[in-house]
C-alpha cells in the first residue's frame, strides 16, 4: 500500500497541474494548525514567483479543481496563500480496511532485501551485565527486530569480549589459588574435567581481584600477559580454561539477555577472528598500506577534507600485539567473508565515534569491504540517575543489569497490589507477579527506547513505572483495555469475525483513525533512520487518540449494531497495530492489568 499522505499528495498534485501549475508544488504535509485543518499545503507560495502570481490566487486556483474530489470534505485557500484541507470520512475508512486486509498492514517491501549484520550487546565475559550494558541491548534489539520487519534479512551478533588480557588475568588468579589444577600440568595429556573448576559468581569475584592485583604488582600483571600469550599460542590446558570461562560465562549471560527479552543470532567473540589476524596484516602490508611508526604498525586514514584531526588506525602495537582496532577490522572481513553483508550497523556508546570512524576508513582503504557496503555506526548517549550523573547504585557503584530489572518489577508489583486494595478486587499473587514483570520490562524498555539514542536520558523509576503520561505502562494499560472491551463485546455475543471498520461518526474517531494510518511512513521512518524513537512517538499518539474516543464514546452500549462493529473492528486495528509496535520495541502486552 502507498502511505496515505503520498495518496492525498497524488490528489492535490493532479489539482495543481489542472489548474495550469506544476504537478511537485502539490506536495502535501501533516498540518502544523490541527486545530483548523488535518492536511496543508504551501506549494501555492513556492509558486508564486515562477508564475508571477500572488499565492493566494494560486491557492484559489487549486482549490477551485478540487471541489468534487472524493478524498476531501474540505480545501481551502487562507492568506497568504496556504491550502488547508480535510480529508473524507470514507477515504479513511477505505484506507484503514486496506490495512486491516493487507500483510503487514499494507508497509511496503523492499524491491532489493538486504542483508544487515547488527553488532550489539558487546559484554565481556567472566563479567556480570551492569546497567551500562542496557542500552545496547535494547536499542540493537529493536533495531534488529525493524530492519527486519520491514523485510531485510537481519543477523544479530553479540561480540563477546572473549580473548586477551582479561582471560590471560583469569587465568593467572585461578593458578595462584589453586596450583595444582591439571589444567596447569604441561606434561598431563589426559582428558580435561567436564566441570568447571568455578561457578559464575566464582567467577565474577575473580576478574576484578586479579584485574586489581595487577595495578599494583608488575610481576603479577607479568605473569597475567605471559597467560595470555601461552592462551592465544594454543597450549592445551589454557585452553580448556578458557572453554569453561566461556561456557560459564555464556550460560549465565544467555538467562539475563532472556530477562531482557534479548535475542541473538550469533554468539561470536573476538577469539572467533584470531586466526585471521595474521594474514589480515600481512595483506595490509602487501597492499602499501600499513607501515611502521614509532614501532607499531598503522594504516593513515587522514581525508583531504577532514577538519578535525583523524589519528591513524593502529593495526598492532610495538610489541607485536593486536588491539581492539585489530580484532574489530578482523570481524569485518570474517563477516564480509561469511556472510557478504550489504550493511553492518555497530551499537555502542557514542564516545566511540572517532574510533568507529577510525575503523571504518581503514576497512574501506584497505578493501576489506565491498564499495558499496554501508558501515553504520549508531552512538547512544549515557543512562543517567536523577542527579544527571551517570546512574549508580545508592551505595555509588555500578548497579548490575538484573539488580535493576529485579527493583523495577517489585515496583510494578507494589503497585498492581496498590491499584487492586484501592479498587477493592483481590488479586492472584502469581498472576500478579508474572504481570508485573511484562509492565517492568516495559517501562525499562520504552523508558529507553522513547528518547533518540544519541542523547543521555534520566533514568526516573517512578515515572518510567507510572501509569499515566509517555510511559511503557500507560501505552500497555491502552492495550489491556482494548482486550477487555472487545472481551466483554463477546460475552455480549458480539463476534469478531465479518466485521469493518466504518465511516467515522465523531471528531475522535476520525482522529484515531488518522493516527492509524500513520502506520506505513512511521515503519519507513524508523528503518531509514534507524530510530525506535519514531515508534514510540506514535505508539503514544495513537493510545492518547483511542482513549480519548473511549471517554467520547459508548462503546458496548451503542444500540446501532452496525456501528457498534465498526467501532469493534476499528479496535481490532488499533490492537493489532500496537502489538505489532511494542513487539518491534522488544515487550509484550499483558491480557489483564
Amino acid at each position: 500500500m502507498q502511505k496515505i499522505l503520498d495518496l492525498i499528495s497524488e490528489e492535490m498534485m493532479k489539482a495543481f497541474e489542472a489548474a495550469g501549475y506544476e504537478a511537485a508544488l502539490g506536495k502535501v504535509t501533516l498540518s502544523n494548525r490541527p486545530d483548523l485543518c488535518e492536511y496543508q499545503c504551501n506549494g501555492a507560495m513556492a509558486g508564486a514567483k515562477k508564475y508571477h502570481k500572488a499565492p493566494i490566487m494560486i491557492a484559489q486556483d487549486v482549490a477551485g479543481q478540487l471541489q468534487e474530489s472524493s478524498v476531501f470534505t474540505e480545501v481551502s485557500a487562507v492568506a497568504p496563500g496556504f491550502l488547508n484541507m480535510k480529508v473524507s470520512e470514507t477515504f479513511v475508512r477505505d484506507y484503514l480496511r486496506g490495512m486491516r486486509d493487507s500483510e503487514k498492514f499494507g508497509l511496503q517491501m523492499p524491491e532489493k532485501v538486504k542483508k544487515i549484520i547488527i553488532d550489539y550487546g558487546g559484554p565481556n565475559v567472566a563479567k556480570p551485565l551492569h546497567v551500562g550494558h542496557l542500552r545496547s541491548g535494547v536499542i540493537g534489539e529493536s533495531i534488529k527486530r525493524i530492519c527486519r520487519y520491514a523485510g531485510h534479512d537481519v543477523i544479530g551478533d553479540i561480540h563477546l569480549g572473549d580473548w586477551g588480557l582479561q582471560m590471560g588475568l583469569i587465568i593467572t588468579e585461578l593458578q595462584k589459588r589453586d596450583p595444582g589444577l591439571v589444567y596447569f600440568d604441561d606434561s598431563y595429556e589426559g582428558e580435561y574435567p567436564q566441570e568447571a573448576p568455578f561457578t559464575i559468581s566464582e567467577l565474577e569475584e575473580i576478574y576484578p581481584t586479579a584485574s586489581a592485583k595487577s595495578k599494583e604488582d608488575e610481576a603479577y600483571k607479568a605473569d597475567a600477559m605471559e597467560a595470555t600469550y601461552k592462551l592465544q599460542s594454543g597450549v592445551r590446558g589454557y585452553r580448556a580454561l578458557w572453554d569453561h570461562i566461556i561456557r560459564v560465562s555464556v550460560a549465565d549471560l544467555k538467562k539475563n539477555y532472556v530477562n531482557l527479552n534479548v535475542e541473538f543470532d550469533l554468539w561470536k567473540g573476538e577469539s572467533d577472528v584470531h586466526d585471521i589476524i595474521p594474514g589480515m596484516v600481512e595483506e595490509m602490508k602487501k597492499g602499501g598500506y600499513a607501515y611502521e611508526s614509532d614501532g607499531a604498525l598503522v594504516v593513515d586514514v587522514k581525508e583531504e577534507t577532514d577538519t578535525r584531526e583523524v589519528p591513524p588506525c593502529m593495526i598492532l602495537k610495538s610489541d607485536g600485539a593486536s588491539l581492539y582496532n585489530t580484532t574489530d577490522l578482523a570481524t569485518i572481513l570474517d563477516r564480509m567473508t561469511q556472510y557478504h553483508p550489504d550493511k553492518l550497523i555497530y551499537l555502542t556508546d557514542k564516545r566511540q565515534e572517532l574510533y568507529f570512524e577510525q575503523v571504518f576508513r581503514c576497512a574501506r582503504k584497505t578493501g576489506l569491504v565491498n564499495t558499496d557496503t554501508e558501515l553504520v555506526h549508531i552512538g547512544f548517549g549515557t543512562m543517567n540517575g536523577k542527579d544527571g550523573k551517570p546512574f549508580k547504585t545508592r551505595e555509588g557503584g555500578v548497579m548490575r543489569l538484573e539488580n535493576l530489572i529485579r527493583e523495577i518489577d517489585e515496583e510494578m508489583i507494589r503497585k498492581i497490589r496498590e491499584n487492586a486494595e484501592t479498587k477493592g478486587y483481590a488479586i492472584d499473587e502469581k498472576e500478579a507477579e508474572q504481570t508485573a514483570k511484562v509492565v517492568g520490562l516495559a517501562a525499562i524498555k520504552y523508558g529507553d527506547l522513547s528518547n533518540q539514542a544519541s542523547k543521555d536520558y534520566i533514568f526516573d523509576l517512578d515515572r518510567f513505572t507510572s501509569f499515566e503520561g509517555d510511559t511503557g505502562p500507560y501505552i500497555l494499560y491502552t492495550i489491556v483495555r482494548i482486550k477487555s472491551i472487545l472481551g466483554k463485546y463477546m460475552e455480549q455475543g458480539g463476534k469478531l469475525t465479518d466485521i469493518v471498520i466504518e465511516k467515522a461518526v465523531n471528531d475522535s474517531e476520525k482522529s484515531l483513525m488518522l493516527e492509524l494510518s500513520k502506520f506505513n511512513a512511521v515503519m519507513g521512518m524508523a528503518y531509514e533512520e534507524i530510530a525506535p524513537h519514531r515508534i514510540c512517538a506514535y505508539i503514544y499518539d495513537i493510545a492518547n487518540a483511542f482513549n480519548r474516543f473511549y471517554h467520547e464514546t459508548k462503546i458496548l452500549t451503542e444500540e446501532d449494531e452496525t456501528k457498534k462493529a465498526g467501532w469493534i473492528a476499528l479496535l481490532m486495528l488499533t490492537r493489532d497495530v500496537l502489538e505489532v509496535c511494542i513487539d518491534l520495541l522488544g515487550f509484550t502486552a499483558p491480557e489483564r492489568m
